[in-house]
């Protein structure tokens, strides 16, 4: 099984004081009518696991989907779309940027972009939160389908020049429609999660020296 065929849902929250305190997490981010839930559910091979709407900008909780063994996938509210209330937006855009910010289980973040208008001033914004973290962002250019292979190659040159001699960025092309890029998400998620609980295996040894008084 790959590692987004087991997801299942598991809670919904829209207050970050019940979000579940155990685990590693990767968010999925992007602005409304990108394509996010569509990714989702492409990935796990199911066809209504994320919500998908018609009106986008309808899904305004912090969705929760288990990998199982304390991994999990965060659906992040969509942000960006001009028919939300503005109320509506800046709550969202505060849950957003205190749990980019603040949340230690959180090891990176995908970007989903629709590649027909990547790195809008609000995609730029949530970069702009989450970098400085230092954890990993992986911009997942999605729609990708609709443009020609000379468009492809133009959208995704441009995008990584952006992100150029930062390691901690990588782009990739996604089609929903045409399930293309399934296998190199999975890869660099994978990847993720595995350098996390080697670190999280590090420092529990590391710890489990420094408190041990054997030979004393």
């Amino acid at each position: 099984m790959t590692l987004f065929r087991g997801l299942q849902f598991l809670t919904t929250v829209n207050d970050l004081s019940a979000l579940p305190q155990e685990g590693l997490e990767v968010a999925f981010a992007g602005r409304s009518n990108a394509g996010k839930s569509s990714a989702i559910n492409t990935l796990a091979n199911h066809t209504r696991l994320a919500f998908v709407s018609k009106t986008p900008g309808r899904t305004q909780h912090i969705n929760y989907f288990d990998f199982g063994g304390e991994r999990r996938l965060v659906d992040l509210p969509g942000y960006g779309y001009a028919e939300v209330p503005a109320n509506v937006r800046a709550h969202w855009e505060k849950l957003l940027g205190h749990y980019l910010v603040n949340r230690d289980n959180l090891i990176g973040l995908v970007l989903i972009m629709d590649a027909r208008r990547p790195l809008t001033e609000r995609d730029r914004r949530m970069l702009d939160w989450f970098l400085p973290t230092g954890k990993p962002v992986h911009c997942l250019l999605t729609k990708s389908d609709k443009l020609s292979n000379q468009e492809k190659i133009k959208t995704l040159r441009t995008v990584e020049a952006e992100f150029k001699g930062d390691p901690r960025v990588t782009v990739q092309l996604f089609s929903s429609l045409k399930k293309q890029g399934v296998e190199q998400t999975e890869q660099v998620v994978g990847a993720w999660f595995a350098a996390a609980q080697r670190a999280e295996q590090a420092d529990d040894e590391n710890a489990d020296g420094i408190g041990s008084t054997d030979g004393l």
